[in-house]
């Protein structure tokens, strides 16, 4: 299989939650329940490797997963395609097809997904600031992700889609350092 079929694959599985959520009138549930799952494999480097190892048998994998579902109480909805996830071989690609499928429910809603790095750990009252600013601007939701990042030396960086602001004091460093080596 080509690397794009299988990005289109996987773009089909979460777009295929997306309708059946839809249809259940369960969006919301499973949207917070599929964020749980995310930060579960960020966190639990065992949940990870489970999930990403081939040779482990659809059977065990399926207890794991039905027995996560209980202890988190998963929507019905969500368990079942855990579990067709697991029938189609597809369980490794679970963290893009939900990162996917968060992004679809975004994009409905009418959000824009930007990046912030600041060179200063931010405040929740300056993030919330910046982001209403970005919404003012873009005439948009704006759906901010936050990286606080020391690399920067100073100031801000943020990327809505292709557009990119930087102010930070490493790149403008960057810039001068360029401009001495062309001189």
């Amino acid at each position: 299989m080509s690397n794009n079929s299988s990005v289109s694959s996987q773009n089909s599985y979460s777009q295929a939650l997306y309708e059946l959520s839809k249809e259940d009138n369960s969006i919301e549930i499973i949207e917070k329940e599929i964020s749980a799952i995310l930060r579960l494999l960020l966190e639990n480097k065992d949940f990870k490797r489970l999930i990403k190892d081939p040779t482990i048998k659809e059977k065990e994998l399926s207890s794991t997963i039905n027995a996560i579902s209980d202890k988190f109480e998963f929507n019905l909805l969500l368990i079942k395609f855990l579990n067709f996830l697991i029938t189609k071989r597809r369980l490794f690609y679970l963290e893009h097809i939900l990162k996917d499928f968060l992004s679809i429910c975004s994009k409905q809603r009418g959000e824009v997904s930007a990046k912030l790095l600041s060179s200063k750990d931010l405040s929740e009252s300056e993030i919330n600031k910046i982001k209403e600013e970005l919404s003012k601007n873009f005439a948009s939701n704006i759906n901010l992700s936050y990286k606080f990042d020391p690399s920067l030396i100073g100031g801000l960086v943020i990327q809505i889609g292709s557009i990119m602001i930087d102010t930070s004091i490493k790149s403008k460093l960057q810039q001068i350092e360029n401009k001495m080596i062309e001189a």
